[in-house]
């Protein structure tokens, strides 16, 4: 997954270079790319969704079987969280946009 996500932000960057002709804009949707890849698509998800007094230790068959039911990262997402990441990068992409 991280291999495919570093090609479209490579597209995005080529796409953003070409619309705005500003190399700032391109490298701070570097900058930010990159750190959204490493943080919201390449964690170990399964590892941090144990109780946070866990997450020093290794997950153990307990941890996994308890897990196990669970179906997917998208099915977790709660409505306020997304309106939260809305909330969030929606500022964050309007001040970008206007960054000279």
């Amino acid at each position: 997954m991280g291999g495919a996500s570093l090609v479209w932000l490579a597209a995005g960057m080529v796409i953003v270079g070409i619309c705005t002709q500003s190399f700032k804009k391109v490298m701070v949707t570097y900058m930010f790319g990159v750190l959204g890849i490493a943080g919201l698509l390449l964690p170990d998800w399964e590892f941090f969704d144990r109780d946070y007094s866990r997450w020093f230790s290794p997950v153990s068959q307990e941890d996994m079987a308890a897990l196990a039911p669970r179906s997917g990262f998208r099915s977790r997402i709660s409505p306020l969280r997304l309106i939260a990441y809305a909330a969030v990068y929606g500022y964050a992409t309007y001040n970008w946009w206007s960054y000279t």
